[in-house]
């Protein structure tokens, strides 16, 4: 993996866990769903002028088109529908945390599927990540927290394992920034038809609320996004994957800061362990190129 790589997936880590914590402020006063629907529309609409503007068509391949509406429901629609709701009861933290086991799941995906597999230490790497992601979760629970909210997010990651599998299909052929925005696009119009059963438009209006409203909108939403199509076409699924294990030092950090959420000793010492599992999956990658 090279330098540009690493830079790019500490950067799409960083605001991709920090999105947790304005999504956690954006639920206390409006309804989840419709604002992340409003939230896509906005985001791919701009990445739609974007990538216009940059030259690229929309005249996509039918295995883009398919793999593009795919990733739209299941990450936009399904995982973080899902997390919204959740985190009207769950720390942003906790979300975070819960998002950040999704590299052992493509792994196992990968070996189950695709016939791929890590080297020994990588191996290593993903059982102590997910142990340090256990013991800041162990803590967690045992301070009490909604298992239904929990239950939400844990789908929600399986959503996100399985559209990170999918993607690279459809970024092949070129056309980054017109994919981001297309699937955003099918995730609003998916969430848009949820949020009409489900919630009542009404919001409380404030500052808070509209300045992390913008913020999801520009950086999680658009540019995350774009970084993370790019490092999948870079690297592949698997090493990107790793990446969201810092979902939890990220993401724990930034809610305790923003939000004042709980920051304990178990909870630095699992960042540590993940750090460590991350570090070990990366070299064990290096050394298999």
């Amino acid at each position: 993996m090279d330098l540009r790589a690493i830079l790019m997936g500490l950067a799409f880590a960083f605001i991709w866990s920090s999105a947790f914590t304005s999504a956690r402020i954006i639920v206390a006063d409006a309804p989840p769903l419709y604002s992340l629907a409003l939230r896509f529309l906005l985001s791919g609409l701009l990445g739609v002028a974007i990538a216009r503007f940059m030259g690229q068509s929309w005249r996509l391949t039918r295995q883009q088109w398919y793999l593009t509406i795919l990733f739209g429901i299941c990450q936009n629609a399904l995982y973080l529908g899902l997390n919204f709701v959740a985190m009207q009861t769950v720390e942003a933290g906790l979300a975070a945390i819960t998002a950040s086991t999704m590299p052992l799941l493509v792994a196992v995906a990968t070996w189950a599927f695709f016939g791929q597999t890590l080297r020994p230490p990588g191996i290593a790497g993903l059982v102590a990540g997910f142990c340090g992601v256990a013991l800041i979760m162990g803590s967690r629970l045992n301070a009490g927290i909604d298992l239904h909210g929990l239950a939400l997010c844990g789908i929600g990651v399986l959503a996100l394992t399985f559209a990170t599998l999918a993607v690279r299909g459809a970024t092949s052929g070129g056309n980054f920034m017109m994919i981001v925005g297309l699937q955003m696009l099918v995730g609003s119009a998916v969430l848009f038809v949820a949020a009409a059963f489900l919630e009542t438009p009404t919001a409380t209006f404030s500052w808070p609320l509209v300045m992390a409203f913008l913020y999801t909108t520009l950086f999680p939403g658009l540019l995350a996004t774009y970084i993370w199509f790019l490092l999948l076409d870079r690297i592949g699924a698997i090493r990107a994957a790793t990446f969201h294990f810092l979902n939890p030092v990220f993401g724990v950090a930034i809610a305790a800061v923003l939000l004042g959420e709980r920051l304990g000793p178990l909870d630095l010492l699992g960042v540590a362990i993940v750090t460590a599992g991350i570090l070990a999956v990366q070299l064990s990658r290096q050394k298999a190129d």
